[in-house]
């Protein structure tokens, strides 16, 4: 079995750990924590965006050639583990700890300003590197920050990033190859993706509205998380299933009848020795696109049937983090199974709940967690789908 021995993690609900809890126990409307702002659109509009205010730590200045705010988040969620990742390192030596994290932007966003830069003075800026833009970049930080030597190498598979960054250091950690493994991921915000999703037609002109009937797409948002899982028993908290699927249906959309996202799931619990009335509560995927709910929606009534187990997208709070999403999700489920808070409700206070989709089991009101096992949904581009299954032990 695969232990979750620490956990950081930064997003619009918080700075650290507590932070994240206390918001969650609000569980305030999206307009709390997404913000409207400019300049990020190319056609001037503005667009509702989750963005993590307040200051990052900075980057040590031994390491300023990985000077990005992808890589500032990541050092925030690795800030709050240092004790327990040190107390690894020294246990089990450099070689043995793996390095596996998930993005899609990187610090695309640095590149860009440095070429809008370029145009104007035909200098690149004094403290631009090409490197901080590749999408190995945030794994190359941590692992030079940590003088590793251990297997490290990053994943850019849309929104299932950091999901198969988790999956991978299990399946290092299970063949022998590492002793633990630091997963995770990071994205920030970039006008790269931002009017990619924008050309799509899939960015929603108000804070998304996950599953509701007049949903229009996404805010995108950023964040961090990093998970220090192990074999050793570390912790109470335990990586228990994982399922991962591509059924290639089409480059952006999902398959209509979810097909890629129920076998990740039957995969996951599959894997994880679990029935579906086993599962205490599922973090969907839950865009709050028109067809990305609809497929989930399916997937999850024929899945699950009789057994629906309670269900909400966090979406609607943190925006779609893209790369980061899985992480800040299962993140997310690991608060609540370590603290004694209702489920996350989904907020259908300005468009009720779509009557076309499949009728499942949405969190409206306040609850708490009867059964301590959580599966978190991420479907990506491509019909590339990972189910994760975390639970108490």
């Amino acid at each position: 079995m695969i232990y979750v021995a620490a956990l950081g993690a930064i997003n619009t609900l918080g700075h650290d750990k507590q932070q994240i809890i206390d918001n969650l126990s609000q569980n305030y409307c999206a307009k709390h924590y997404l913000t409207q702002e400019k300049g990020w659109l190319l056609n001037g509009q503005n667009t509702w965006l989750g963005k993590v205010t307040g200051e990052l730590p900075s980057i040590p200045h031994n390491l300023m050639q990985y000077a990005t705010r992808n890589n500032q988040l990541l050092y925030a969620a690795y800030l709050q583990i240092k004790q327990q990742i040190q107390q690894v390192i020294e246990k089990y030596g450099p070689k043995k700890i793996a390095v596996i994290m998930g993005t899609s932007t990187s610090g695309i966003h640095e590149g860009d300003v440095n070429i809008e830069h370029y145009l104007k003075t035909h200098h690149c800026q004094p403290h631009f590197y090409y490197h901080q833009q590749e999408l190995g970049n945030p794994s190359c930080f941590l692992t030079e920050l940590l003088n590793l030597q251990g297997p490290s190498y990053t994943i850019s598979t849309a929104c299932t990033s950091s999901a198969k960054a988790v999956i991978s250091g299990q399946r290092l950690i299970e063949s022998g190859l590492v002793d633990a493994a630091i997963v995770g991921g990071a994205d920030s915000l970039s006008r790269m993706p931002i009017n990619g999703f924008n050309a799509l037609e899939a960015l929603s002109n108000n804070p998304c509205m996950p599953f509701a009937q007049d949903r229009n797409g996404i805010n995108i948002g950023e964040a961090s998380g990093l998970m220090l899982i192990t074999k050793e028993e570390s912790s109470d908290i335990a990586l228990l299933g994982v399922g991962e699927s591509s059924d290639a249906y089409h480059i952006s959309s999902p398959h209509p009848e979810g097909i890629g996202a129920q076998v990740a799931m039957e995969m996951a619990l599959e894997n994880a020795n679990l029935k579906p009335n086993q599962i205490g509560y599922l973090n969907l995927h839950g865009t709050a696109t028109v067809l990305n709910d609809q497929a989930e929606s399916r997937a999850v009534y024929r899945l699950f049937e009789q057994n629906l187990p309670y269900c909400s997208s966090t979406k609607h709070l943190t925006g779609h983090t893209l790369g980061s999403a899985a992480i800040t999700e299962l993140a997310i489920s690991y608060l609540l199974l370590k603290q004694n808070i209702n489920l996350p409700q989904q907020d259908f206070s300005v468009s009720p709940y779509d009557k076309n989709l499949d009728k499942i089991n949405i969190v409206t009101e306040k609850m708490m967690l009867q059964t301590p096992i959580i599966m978190s949904n991420s479907f990506a581009f491509g019909g590339n789908n990972a189910s994760l299954i975390i639970g108490k032990v």
